[in-house]
């Protein structure tokens, strides 16, 4: 990996992102600590660094009520922390880069190259342009349509701005929602449960945010090129089965509890909203806590698999799960090489899912034990918010607004590593790269 020189500093690609977040997470903090972004007195501290953090790391999750207890002024630091924050830093410096129309340097094109999750630095300055275009579009698109909705529940202006902020929100994955000031606090899209346009905008932002930028671009190139790369494939493919499956589950689940109340139509949007959402969404239309816990559990998985790389949301990403699934499938059929649409995955790419995995697994693991002696609730939903953290869902039981100050913490390292990524962070804090001099010999072992 290349490294950046800074003075007698030197920077990883990995560090500088790292270093970012916590810079952009430290001006938020700093900006809704003032007393012009409550709605009554100051936020504390430990609330403030929590906010902030959820909006950066395009979470969710919230201590307080974002629309009864911030300001306009609070309100507009979220948007723009997880404007930033879903599409990166980065991305935003080379959009002002391109607005004061200053050339790319191979140092910048080699943190955006790390930003995206690219190969090469091959194309990088026409996608970084790209999604900033595809993103504007989207979010313009979706603030539109939704605007066009509120207008029937609250005056032009209200309707245009929450229009905006929601669907900036949705489409980075952030969810974050206003409605606690119309519906009461923490109510999100409840009232919604069976508005089509409201339904159907938020599932087209979260899909869209979702499959990440390259798979986008790849995309709406296809009419052109005639052809999709294997990792928008595997991507798609992946998104659609788990779309698919994660609604029919919650369907059967849930009928004839929560979804009874609900038209047909009602039930079926409410089923693929809560099975898209989880993979970083943050915004429901279901009471999370009334779902039975088998529901529940589905969705701690459908958060931890998470989103596409190099998209606005975390998890261990769709790949990693499609790559384990698919050697779990070649060794249980005796082959020896793991194929996805006729195409052999490198071993480093399987040595790379399985170290994705398991670091996040262990990671999930020990949070969800030390938050199990701080906060005093039952495991479930311990679990959930531990997974709801890491995988940058922002879905919650209910757990979020009890959380003592060292569960505000280990929730708050929770989400930025989960925004990160486990292996970005452990390659910022890994020492100097030394060659290896030698060999051991090879040895067996006995499995299973």
């Amino acid at each position: 990996m290349a490294n950046l020189n800074f003075g007698d500093l030197r920077l990883t690609p990995p560090k500088i992102l790292s270093l970012g977040f916590m810079l952009l997470i430290a001006v938020g903090t700093a900006l809704l600590s003032l007393p012009a972004a409550a709605v009554e007195g100051r936020i504390s501290f430990i609330d403030a660094l929590f906010m902030a953090t959820s909006a950066t790391c395009v979470t969710g999750l919230a201590v307080i009520d974002t629309g009864t207890q911030l300001t306009t002024f609070g309100q507009v630091v979220l948007l723009v922390l997880f404007q930033f924050g879903g599409l990166g830093f980065v991305t935003m410096a080379t959009l002002i880069t391109f607005v004061l129309n200053k050339r790319i340097s191979l140092k910048e094109r080699l943190l955006l190259q790390e930003s995206m999750n690219q190969h090469s630095m091959q194309g990088i300055v026409l996608l970084i342009r790209r999604v900033l275009i595809y993103s504007l579009i989207i979010q313009l698109s979706g603030a539109i349509l939704l605007a066009g909705r509120f207008m029937a529940d609250m005056p032009f202006g209200k309707a245009i701005y929450y229009g905006l902020f929601h669907s900036v929100s949705i489409f980075n994955n952030a969810g974050f929602d206003l409605f606690g000031d119309i519906h009461g606090p923490f109510s999100g899209l409840t009232r919604y449960v069976e508005d089509p346009i409201v339904n159907l905008t938020s599932m087209l932002l979260i899909f869209l945010g979702g499959i990440g930028f390259i798979v986008l671009s790849d995309v709406i190139d296809f009419p052109k090129r005639k052809r999709l790369t294997l990792h928008s494939k595997v991507v798609l493919t992946t998104s659609v089965i788990l779309v698919l499956a994660g609604a029919a589950v919650f369907f059967l689940l849930e009928l004839n509890h929560t979804l009874k109340p609900l038209h047909t139509g009602g039930k079926i949007m409410a089923s693929f909203l809560q099975a898209i959402t989880p993979r970083s969404g943050g915004v429901t239309t279901i009471e999370i806590p009334l779902l039975r816990e088998s529901t529940q559990f589905l969705m701690i998985l459908l958060m931890f698999i998470g989103a596409a790389p190099g998209s606005t949301g975390g998890g261990i990403k769709i790949t990693t799960f499609a790559i384990l699934v698919t050697a779990v499938y070649a060794k249980l059929r005796g082959r020896e090489d793991i194929v996805l649409f006729r195409n052999r995955i490198a071993k480093g790419n399987v040595y790379k899912a399985i170290t994705m995995t398991l670091l996040s697994l262990m990671l999930v693991v020990i949070a969800t034990m030390l938050l199990s002696v701080t906060e005093n609730a039952d495991f479930l939903s311990v679990l959930f918010e531990a997974v709801s953290a890491f995988g940058t869902s922002g879905i919650t039981m209910g757990l979020t607004t009890e959380l003592t100050a060292i569960g505000k913490v280990l929730v708050i390292i929770l989400m930025f590593v989960g925004r990160i990524g486990p292996l970005t962070l452990a390659y910022a804090l890994k020492p100097k790269n030394s060659k290896e001099l030698y060999r051991y010999p090879e040895g067996n072992i006995t499995i299973g």
